[in-house]
């Protein structure tokens, strides 16, 4: 996930201070990727020096509002232009632990299912949870109902794991 282009994006259609950016990015995401102030004025910082933002005045509290530049803007738009390739993700813990977990031959592997799915069912009762009381919007609801397939996906894969392991056996 690129909070530097989240924060470029939530910059774009107005100045704001770090701590308003913290707290409109974990909206826009239904807090789902919760931010460090920290991560973000380190952020701000990375793009600033950079070019695609610059910083304004100090308002009364000593708070800086950072602009997006139009280096930024362009930045932004081939952000928004440019698919997600599966390469660029990180690799799946998940998928890896399964993986070793059948070729160490070390582990009980239908427990590391079992436990598995259900944990990702306590996750998907408590994205379920979520959505119903998600208030901010389309942009919320999308992160949200994103979490929910990926963890029905999930569970899907799990059950075709069961199958394979059976199929094996």
């Amino acid at each position: 996930m690129s909070i530097r282009h989240g924060l470029l994006a939530l910059l774009s259609t107005g100045s704001r201070h770090g701590y308003q950016l913290r707290v409109e990015f974990e909206a826009s995401t239904g807090a789902t990727w919760p931010l460090n102030i920290g991560q973000v004025y380190t952020t701000l910082s990375r793009l600033e020096r950079d070019g695609l933002v610059e910083p304004g005045e100090s308002d009364e509290q000593g708070r800086v509002a950072y602009t997006i530049t139009a280096a930024g803007r362009e930045e932004l738009a081939r952000w928004f232009g440019t698919p997600v390739v599966q390469s660029d993700r990180p690799r799946d813990e998940l998928v890896i632990k399964l993986a070793m977990a059948v070729a160490a031959g070390r582990a009980d592997v239908a427990e590391v299912i079992h436990r598995q799915r259900t944990a990702t069912m306590r996750a998907l009762q408590r994205l379920t949870t979520a959505k119903r009381a998600a208030t901010d919007g389309a942009a919320q609801r999308l992160v949200i109902d994103s979490l929910i397939f990926q963890a029905e996906a999930e569970q899907r894969w799990l059950d075709h794991c069961e199958a394979v392991l059976k199929e094996e056996s």
